[in-house]
């Protein structure tokens, strides 16, 4: 289960849609091997209200946090970072085009032990086998 978070602010939706921004980067997070299909969540974060470097209009940001269970080695780890952060990098050349934008990805360890999961995509496929 990694979930995969990207917040990013509204005024890239001038220049790429959300609905290509989430798939792109969902396939990018199944590609990287972080974990099973089954098991990654991505999804996305709107953000209206925001304000990045000297606060110009055009201004624009995507940030891409990666949270997944602990067990990982750091090399699993920075491949998955960086093949997210090339895929976002390929998906939003045209918002680079058009606008400064700021792209940050990162990835952070849950804690199994305050943590409570029940995967019901994971139950169906087990029924179905």
């Amino acid at each position: 289960m990694p979930h995969v978070i990207v917040e990013y602010s509204a005024n890239i939706e001038a220049e790429i849609t959300p609905q290509r921004l989430v798939e792109e980067i969902h396939g990018a997070a199944i590609a990287s091997g972080i974990a099973e299909p089954v098991a990654v969540r991505t999804r996305l974060k709107r953000r209206e209200h925001f304000r990045v470097g000297d606060g110009s209009p055009e201004n624009a940001f995507v940030h891409i946090d990666i949270r997944a269970r602990k067990g990982r080695t750091l090399e699993q780890k920075k491949h998955a970072v960086q093949t997210i952060y090339d895929q976002a990098n390929k998906t939003l050349e045209p918002v680079f085009r058009a606008r400064p934008l700021a792209l940050t990805v990162e990835i952070h360890e849950i804690d199994p032990e305050t943590r409570l999961l029940r995967n019901g995509m994971r139950e169906r496929q087990a029924s179905a086998a």
